[in-house]
């Protein structure tokens, strides 16, 4: 154990529990921060394996259809 890692338990352990949550809430938070994050996938990615190749044309009518019954009066 490095003299920076017996320090920190040091310090730990001299606090009250609730502190101690605290801290660890705040490392956990820390921890994350440092960790690299997953790229997202596109939608595009997500029914790649489906073969699907909708146009331009295709989804205008499809949003069109969608939208059509929307109300349009509150």
């Amino acid at each position: 154990m490095t003299t920076v890692e017996q320090s920190l338990l040091e310090a730990v352990r001299a606090l009250p529990r609730d502190k101690q949550q605290e801290l660890l809430d705040h490392a956990n938070q820390l921890r994350n921060e440092v960790s690299p994050k997953k790229p997202l996938k596109s939608v595009k990615g997500l029914w790649a394996d489906l073969n699907i190749a909708l146009t331009a044309a295709e989804m205008e009518e499809n949003r069109r259809e969608l939208w059509k019954k929307f109300p349009t009066e509150l």
